[in-house]
Parts: C-alpha cells; sequence; structure tokens
C-alpha cells in the first residue's frame, strides 16, 4: 500500500492540486478528513448509518464544487460547513417520514449466525449507568435549537477554533458567544431537570 504524502492544507501547491483532482491529494484530505466529519454527524445527533450516509453526501458534494473552492478558508472549515448545511437538509427530509423500528438490525449485529452474542454484554449495572448518563445527555443535545447544538457540537466536541464556527455557521463571534452561552446554560438545565426527576 503506498504511503500518503505530507500536505499543507493551505498551500497554493496544494489547493492547485486539490482543484485539478490530483488523487495523492484527495486521498490526503479524505484520510485527513473523514474520521473528523463522522465524529462531527455523530454529535450532530446522527446514528452510525446517519453519520456514515452524511459524511458520504459530503465528500460528493465537495468533490463536486472543489474545481471552483476559492480557499478562503481552510479545507476542514469549507468540509465542515458542507456537514452543517447537509445535517439541516437531512433533518428537514427526516421530518416528513416516521423513523422505523430498527430492532431487527440490531438482533442481526448482535448474535451470530447460531444465535450466540457477537460480543459478550457488558456487566448490566455499569451499562445501566453509563447508557442512562449518555441518552440523557443525548436527548438533552436534541432538545437545542440546531444552531445552538451545531455551534456546541462545533466547540466542545469537535474543538474547531470560534473563528472557523463562525465562517461555518455564518454568525459574528459575538453571536457565537450568544449560542454556546444559551446552548450550555440550556444543557445544564436540561441535564440538572432531567437527573432530579430520576430521583
Amino acid at each position: 500500500m503506498s504511503q500518503v504524502q505530507e500536505y499543507d492544507f493551505r498551500s497554493e501547491e496544494f489547493i492547485v492540486r486539490l482543484r485539478d483532482r490530483d488523487p495523492d491529494a484527495t486521498e490526503a484530505v479524505v484520510r485527513a478528513f473523514t474520521e473528523h466529519l463522522y465524529r462531527g454527524a455523530l454529535g450532530l445527533g446522527f446514528d452510525a448509518v446517519g453519520a456514515n450516509e452524511l459524511v458520504q453526501n459530503v465528500w460528493t458534494t465537495f468533490f463536486d464544487i472543489v474545481p471552483r473552492f476559492q480557499a478562503k478558508s481552510h479545507v476542514r472549515t469549507f468540509l465542515f460547513g458542507i456537514l452543517y448545511n447537509k445535517a439541516k437538509e437531512l433533518r428537514r427530509e427526516d421530518q416528513r417520514f416516521t423513523s422505523s423500528d430498527p430492532v431487527e438490525e440490531v438482533l442481526e449485529t448482535r448474535f451470530d449466525l447460531h444465535g450466540r452474542w457477537a460480543q459478550p454484554p457488558v456487566d448490566p449495572e455499569r451499562f445501566l449507568m453509563a447508557s442512562e448518563t449518555l441518552t440523557l445527555i443525548e436527548k438533552c443535545l436534541e432538545s437545542l435549537p440546531l444552531t445552538q447544538r451545531m455551534a456546541f457540537c462545533m466547540k466542545e466536541i469537535d474543538e474547531h477554533g470560534s473563528s472557523d464556527i463562525c465562517k461555518i455557521l455564518d454568525v459574528t463571534v459575538t453571536n457565537l458567544g450568544v449560542l454556546l452561552y444559551r446552548a450550555r446554560n440550556r444543557l445544564r438545565e436540561c441535564i440538572e431537570g432531567k437527573a432530579k426527576a430520576k430521583v
């Protein structure tokens, strides 16, 4: 397997090669950012299948429009801009359809052909505590308005810089501060409220 060359993604030479769909430059970008995009999609509340589909959509769109890429922002920022726009589109589409019951899919992944566990389950008590906490956080994240959720996920999960987030969401630094402040407050109130309700 060939070694992937290190590139400076900001350099003019690299951008030209990317616009020309140079195979090495293309491979370098895909390798560098696919995992980041996938984690970003999960952070927005997509399941593994939905996150993979979203990332594929991002790459398809990116390579359709890359010949016109002006490099006014870093490639990573540009990709995440596409990710968040595609996420909005998918959310709008999902609202028109009812979700199907994934129970058969789950059964297929958990058991082998002989009906045995593909991977033995973790200790039930530990699993319950961890999954309850994760579910609580996920539900609270889902309850945030989309722009607040995007801002929060980019900042806290994907660790984007403020200037990148402002470019992606097309907001000022002040507006971003307000979005993050509101997102954190809503999350805190939601998590505290749900935790008290369990006591």
